[in-house]
């Protein structure tokens, strides 16, 4: 465990470096602060901070010199006590370009604020989209067009959106800020145009200077396209600062809450708790008890269905319904062994009727997630582990109180979905530092994937010998593994971002504070499912 965190803390900072150093000499010797900085300076100090998809990327786009983190940082934060969603393009990185990862990262944002109904901020300051992969950026549904009906629809439900232009906003992009409730502009830096100085001139012929043409005297002075200019970037975040200090407050969806408490047991204990050999079965309520308020934690049938585990506590003060797989062999009243992990019919039919009741009774639910799968073979078969399997994904696809995913260790096939991965919309989703994520695990994809290249060679006439099938076995077994990683998911955005699981507390409280700025207006409806 503390390799692992060790690794995740410098791959953290190296994300955090965005192009690189000099990048970022270049960037603030133009006198703009960095994407982090400005940031840092706009929220409250001392508060909470929650970064989204910070692994964006990773790994990604070998050939084009890569895209940390994305070329742009999101967070969860507070801006003068107001709980909100910030974007900021990171300049450093290819001059804030768009990637196609970078549309992901942004449309993810505004999907944020617009299931939660908090505001949204965008620091703007990009090239617009990276042209050699402009036809990943540019035409699809979920591509940059959409960041602009988003735009269009968030100011149509209420969401506030406020933006800063504080340096390049060019071509398409440019709609972004102009489609905002307010849009400030930095003087000297800050620029907006549907066509830059170059393309003018070979467009029309006209020779002008990118300032006169979309400068921040241009806009809010003659054209009035933004609202107010500032000489700095410190100045223009003051502005939004002031705007969100008189916002008006709006109604809330109701979640419980009390004094919140710490957990009894103490949560640096889960270190020790989560075994290095995932194969290894664990207790989950020793998780659970150092992550639920005073350790106090309410079961719901406790006896049955024992591989799920529900049941009712509270996190930081707030109510929560919890689903967590259990990883220790259990043992069922009628004499069955059922392995850790594993999703069984009664554990299914007990889950269904857990989320039904949270929702019923507008509680917000967790899943903690480390599943192997669905229990397969003729007894579960017979036993009807599928309307079974399907009732519970039924009831937690349909539910409308807010979700939030974390992948503790497995997280397999079919598993992932009953279990609320992110096809279901969870509000966050967060792996471990000791997350996997994939179809099945490595050791069994190995297997599976080997018997089909070797049938395939065996099809053209080609004998495999035992060295060659180790080396087909280890070249698979490599890539595979690689796949498995929690990283590779965030890249990806599969999920919101890799944590230490100390920040599950924080991830669980502020994300059902951003919730219940949403009031639940849909009737919960589960739909038809086989009892």
């Amino acid at each position: 465990m503390d390799d692992l965190l060790t690794e995740l803390s410098q791959r953290l900072e190296k994300v955090k470096l965005g192009g690189g150093p000099k990048k970022i000499e270049s960037h603030k010797a133009k006198g703009k602060m960095t994407a982090r900085e400005r940031i840092s300076y706009l929220v409250d100090q001392g508060a909470e901070l929650l970064e989204v998809g910070a692994f964006a990327g990773e790994g990604m786009y070998a050939d084009e010199g890569g895209c940390p983190g994305g070329g742009v940082v999101t967070v969860m934060g507070y801006v003068k006590g107001r709980i909100c969603i910030i974007v900021s393009n990171d300049a450093t990185v290819k001059a804030g370009a768009w990637f196609p990862i970078t549309a992901k990262k942004i449309l993810r944002a505004q999907e944020i604020a617009m299931e939660n109904r908090i505001p949204i901020i965008y620091l703007v300051d990009s090239a617009g989209v990276f042209l050699p992969m402009q036809d990943e950026v540019f035409p699809d549904k979920e591509h940059f067009g959409r960041i602009f009906r988003n735009n269009a629809r968030m100011s149509s439900m209420g969401v506030v959106q406020v933006s800063a232009i504080m340096g390049s906003c060019v071509a398409g992009g440019a709609y972004l800020p102009i489609m905002s409730d307010y849009a400030f502009i930095v003087e000297g830096t800050g620029s907006v145009f549907l066509a830059g100085s170059y393309l003018v001139k070979s467009a029309i012929g006209e020779t002008v200077d990118n300032e006169i043409l979309g400068g921040a005297s241009t806009h809010s002075e003659i054209s009035g396209v933004t609202d107010n200019k500032y000489p700095n970037d410190a100045a223009c975040l003051d502005a939004i600062k002031k705007v969100f200090d008189k916002m008006g407050h709006n109604d809330k969806a109701g979640f419980d809450r009390a004094e919140p408490i710490l957990p009894k047991k103490k949560p640096t204990e889960i270190y020790s708790i989560l075994p290095a050999d995932r194969t290894k079965p664990y207790d989950m309520l020793e998780i659970i008890d150092r992550l639920v308020d005073n350790s106090d934690f309410e079961q719901y049938k406790e006896l049955y269905g024992q591989t799920i585990i529900c049941g009712l506590g509270r996190v930081n003060g707030w109510a929560v319904g919890i689903v967590a797989n259990q990883r220790k062999m259990v043992k069922s009243k009628k004499g069955e062994m059922q392995m850790g992990g594993v999703i069984y019919s009664d554990s299914a039919d007990k889950a269904a009727r857990f989320i039904m009741n949270c929702n019923q009774q507008k509680i917000p639910l967790v899943f903690l997630q480390d599943v192997s799968g669905f229990m397969v073979g003729s007894r579960s078969e017979h036993g009807g582990i599928i309307k079974d399997g399907a009732k519970m994904v039924s009831a937690m696809a349909n539910s409308v109180v807010p979700k939030f995913t974390f992948i503790l260790g497995n997280s397999y096939g079919a598993g992932n979905y009953a279990m609320c991965g992110k096809a279901y919309d969870p509000r966050l989703i967060y792996s471990w530092v000791t997350g996997q994520m994939a179809v099945m695990s490595g050791a069994s994809a190995a297997k599976t994937l080997l018997q089909i290249q070797e049938a395939a060679l065996k099809s053209k006439g080609t004998e495999v010998d035992p060295e060659k099938e180790k080396e087909l076995l280890d070249e698979i077994t490599r890539k595979y593994n690689n796949e498995l990683s929690p990283y590779y998911a965030a890249a990806r955005l599969w999920t919101d971002g890799v944590i230490d699981p100390q920040e599950t507390r924080k991830i669980i409280s502020m994300g059902i504070e951003a919730a219940n700025h949403a009031p639940i207006t849909e009737r919960y409806n589960v739909g038809v499912i086989q009892t």
